[in-house]
């Protein structure tokens, strides 16, 4: 159900991701305030279980299947949004890859390479993209999932670390050049989360306990807190903020 601040009706939102984790929860919100959400993962039915469960719940969403990693899939993709909707208000990138959890000095090719062809070329041509769209009917919102170890490495996770820095300078730049086309892009930056996705580090209790010991409130964050950040940077209510790099931590907005 929309609110009088957070009205997306007549939005229409595309969130890639959006199987599970944060890019679930953010798919629901942005579908209880109004919008469209095109449930985007790697997997169809994934995808489908999403939307049936927005539309179940009283909200507007469909499914496609797109890999980010993946060139044709992304143009794919955009092709069915322009024919389907002929428009795109918001983007939110928030699929991403982490294949290798290891030292530095051991990462190997492949890893290297699939890391950086979906967090990196993935979020910059979906951003590119949907900025196209969005610049031909009168602007719009791209939100970009980044990380905490933007700003300081996480252990064991160094390619990551490193494309998710890439997407902090990759937002402000798509920030500068495509504000005056009334296109917004900012970023989330979550810390420790509990997903699929970060399952490593709450499997491991030595690095779990490492990572609480510097959150301020000293407790991991779950999905659906990263949601309400997203909500606000894509709605009119945030129209001023174009290139911020928001930190949620453990629950605590920095």
């Amino acid at each position: 159900m929309s609110t009088k601040l957070f009205d997306l009706t007549d939005k229409i939102a595309l969130v890639s991701g959006a199987s599970r984790g944060i890019g679930e929860e953010v798919a629901k919100l942005l579908a209880q305030q109004g919008a469209h959400v095109i449930v985007s993962s790697r997997k169809i039915d994934d995808c489908t279980a999403v939307a049936e469960s927005i539309r179940e719940a009283g909200g507007s969403a469909d499914p496609f299947a797109c890999n980010i990693g993946n060139m044709e899939q992304i143009a794919a993709l955009f092709a069915h949004i322009h024919q389907a909707y002929g428009k795109l208000d918001i983007c939110v990138n928030n699929a991403a890859t982490n294949p290798y959890f290891g030292h530095v000095l051991d990462t190997d090719l492949g890893a290297y390479n699939k890391t950086v062809e979906v967090n990196i070329r993935g979020y910059f041509f979906m951003s590119i993209e949907a900025g196209k769209l969005m610049r031909d009917h009168g602007g719009g919102a791209i939100v970009n999932t980044a990380s905490i170890n933007a700003l300081q490495p996480g252990p064991m996770q160094g390619i990551y670390s490193i494309t998710k820095a890439a997407v902090v300078n990759m937002t402000k730049t798509f920030a500068k050049e495509c504000g005056p086309l009334g296109i917004r892009c900012n970023a989330l930056l979550p810390g420790l989360t509990k997903t699929k996705f970060a399952g490593a580090l709450f499997s491991n209790e030595e690095f779990y306990q490492e990572a609480i010991k510097g959150i301020p409130m000293q407790r991991h964050a779950e999905p659906e807190e990263m949601a309400g950040t997203v909500l606000y940077l894509v709605s009119d209510a945030s129209s001023y903020t174009n290139g911020e790099c928001i930190v949620v931590d453990g629950g605590l907005t920095i």
